[in-house]
């Protein structure tokens, strides 16, 4: 290509100052002279050229390839029903197609779903992989998809390009689908109370009616029949502190495109309004004040205390009026409010006839109903006196065998509670011997049930735990924790054992000894499975879409296994083993690939129209796929017939050379400039012979 350029000598000002003049010049001269002046301004002209260094410019160019990209849609809602399947063999039909389109480079551009809630973003993926090309060199862009874009642009002229958009979507027209979705859910509850939760159910293609289900940590609460896009409310009472998985589900639709919105799970933490303590001493000792420094130090923790400090068997002659202390309220506390407290706590507490023994029966039902018990024995214990001759032996876990050991002894975490969340990794109780502080009194008991978990001298059992219908029982067989919080012999973690018992009682669910848990970070699943046993049950994991694994769990303490993975897929995952269940969310809880999965082709029309592309379903109606031929189409604003889209081609092209021949300089110009000079003597000279 062969073109003319000039680079001044001098500034473009002066030249233009210097044409005007000759300009000027040249008139005057030919007025005056007639028009053999001409010449001498043809030679003044060529000096001002001369000043403008023109030159011939060869360009040796190449036509350069046009870019087509082809955006592949791989989000989560691509892999419904038969759609990865379309989309493959589409993106190899077009790949096949774009091949043989001469002068076409074609970029493949692969679009996952993002770490966050973002949605399908294949035009920011477009706008990346056309960073680095001309806005001119871009002939179209195909986009393979679902349909449900979440980036869609508001004009055409936000592509930074001017080419067409055809959208190639997957799925079918007739696609039906069901999705449950939470209106309201708290996050936090009281403990005891109900919290209501608000859910709406939508249908396609179904009946109207579906089947709703309300589990909370795996026990079904509620089943009834609903109305497809009508708002519910549901109670769910809140069992216990700490995190209540409740999981609402509807009914499969049969031939839906997927079963990983049938469900929706909300963790609602439960939180104790106050923990209702009763402490019951029986007489006062050194270690009465430990128990009550410990509850009174929790702000959490609503205390009742009473000592006996008067037996019935006393008399000595003093007068009630004259007595400071006041009447045991043994019915007000047993039988009248008994069911306001969560924990009922006997310290070194004898059967003195102060309690009838419906009390005690009150006491029975009220574990069994899910209430709390600790007995914290002494020597009564061994005696005819002891509670376990009372109707609360049918709850404690031991028998005493009249034994008191009164002699310095080291407690120790037995092999069951090295396994058992309450005694696990005491502080100083990994060494051997412990590195805590001798007691010095333990109470002989036959154990019948529930699981030792610290034992005393000669290994006899010291602390038991039992579940005991509802709720819970804890039997210390020694009263002298106390030498702990004294610091005797260096003292030991007196408030980390009392602190973990008690929210043990409270059914914590850390402090479980069967429990399933699981949490996620990034796209990493942790799971952990906690069990008394020598190993654990199969994990089994179910992901979004349906696939169910087994994992390999491995000890990481013991009676503690973990396992870890990566998810494969953005969704709600569910865990079972045995009778545990438990929910992980990898990304967001309601991720929007899942509010609505039915393929569209209404969202990219717009663009599409804009840039005088189409857009279309690959599916066609015998079942196989439709993909239409590709061709340029060089003028014209529309790109798309009923079988074909149009690429934009464009004259772009690559500078291999330049080759520049100055015309103002060297002997050429010299010469040339010397002939008209001459020329102008000679007519100039012919002129004056004639005069």
């Amino acid at each position: 290509m062969l073109s003319l350029s000039f680079s001044p000598l001098v500034p473009m000002a002066v030249i233009y100052g210097l044409a005007v003049l000759v300009v000027i010049a040249a008139v005057v001269a030919i007025i005056a002279r007639g028009l053999t002046a001409a010449v001498r301004a043809l030679a003044l002209a060529l000096l001002l050229a001369a000043l403008a260094n023109p030159a011939l410019v060869q360009e040796n160019r190449e036509k350069a390839k046009d870019i087509v990209a082809l955006v592949v849609d791989r989000s989560g809602s691509q892999q419904l029903g038969d759609r990865r399947a379309q989309t493959d063999a589409a993106v190899k039909a077009l790949e096949d197609r774009l091949s043989q389109v001469p002068d076409i480079e074609t970029r493949v551009v692969d679009v996952t779903d993002g770490s966050g809630d973002d949605g399908t973003r294949l035009f920011t993926a477009l706008g990346r992989s056309l960073a680095d090309v001309p806005a001119e060199r871009v002939a179209g862009a195909l986009m393979v998809t679902d349909g449900v874009v979440h980036d869609i642009p508001g004009s055409a002229d936000q592509l930074g390009f001017k080419a067409p958009i055809h959208g190639l979507i997957t799925g079918r027209p007739d696609e039906r689908d069901r999705r449950v979705a939470l209106i309201e859910a708290p996050r936090f509850g009281i403990v005891g109370r109900d919290q209501m939760l608000r859910v709406q159910t939508f249908e396609r293609g179904g009946t109207g009616t579906m089947r709703l289900t309300v589990r909370r940590d795996g026990q079904t609460l509620l089943t009834r029949d609903v109305v497809a896009g009508a708002p519910i409310s549901v109670p769910v009472r809140i069992e216990h502190g700490g995190p209540n998985i409740v999981e609402v589900e509807v009914d499969a639709l049969p031939g839906e495109l997927t079963t990983a919105n049938n469900r929706t799970v909300v963790t609602i933490e439960g939180v104790r309004d106050k923990l209702r303590v009763l402490l019951v001493s029986g007489e006062p000792h050194p270690g009465e004040r430990t128990w009550r420094n410990l509850l009174k130090s929790d702000a959490n923790v609503d205390l009742v205390h009473f000592t006996i400090l008067r037996p019935p068997e006393k008399q000595d002659g003093t007068p009630i009026n004259e007595l400071s202390l006041i009447a045991f309220p043994t019915r007000a506390l047993f039988q009248q409010r008994i069911k306001d407290f969560d924990l009922i706590i006997f310290d070194r507490y004898a059967n003195q006839s102060v309690l009838p023994s419906i009390y005690y029966d009150n006491i029975v039902q009220f574990v069994q109903d899910g209430g709390a018990l600790l007995v914290a024995a002494g020597p009564e214990f061994a005696g005819p006196a002891s509670l376990a001759r009372t109707s609360l032996g049918e709850v404690l876990p031991a028998e005493p065998d009249g034994r008191v050991v009164e002699r310095p002894f080291r407690a120790a975490v037995t092999n069951t509670g090295q396994r058992h969340p309450v005694t696990r990794n005491l502080p100083g109780g990994n060494s051997n011997p412990p590195a805590w502080g001798d007691w010095l009194r333990l109470l002989g008991a036959d154990v019948h049930g529930g699981s030792v978990v610290m034992s005393g001298a000669d290994n006899s059992p010291l602390l038991v735990l039992q579940r005991e219908g509802k709720g819970r029982v804890a039997l210390l067989l020694s009263d002298h924790v106390w030498l702990w919080a004294r610091g005797f012999e260096n003292g030991g973690p007196q408030v980390d054992l009392l602190r973990r018992l008690a929210h043990w009682m409270m059914k914590e669910p850390e402090l479980e000894e069967e429990a399933l848990r699981a949490s996620s970070r990034g796209n990493t699943i942790t799971v952990e499975r906690q069990t008394m046993a020598d190993q654990p049950p199969p994990v089994r994991l179910t992901s979004p879409s349906g696939q169910e694994s087994e994992l390999v769990m491995r000890p990481s303490e013991p009676g503690l296994f973990t396992a870890s993975l990566t998810a494969p897929e953005l969704g709600l995952y569910r865990l079972a083993s045995g009778d545990l269940t438990a929910f992980v969310s990898v990304g967001p809880e309601n991720p929007k690939e899942l509010a609505d999965v039915f393929s569209d082709t209404d969202r990219l029309e717009p663009i599409a129209t804009a840039t005088g592309g189409s857009v279309r379903r690959v599916a066609s109606a015998g079942g196989g796929l439709d993909i239409p031929r590709i061709m340029t189409v060089s003028s014209g604003s529309r790109f798309a017939g009923s079988d074909w889209i149009g690429l934009k081609p464009s004259d772009s092209a690559i500078i291999r050379g330049v080759t520049v021949v100055p015309l103002g300089l060297g002997f050429a110009g010299l010469a040339l400039l010397a002939g008209v000079v001459l020329a102008a003597w000679l007519v100039e000279g012919r002129r004056t012979r004639r005069a």
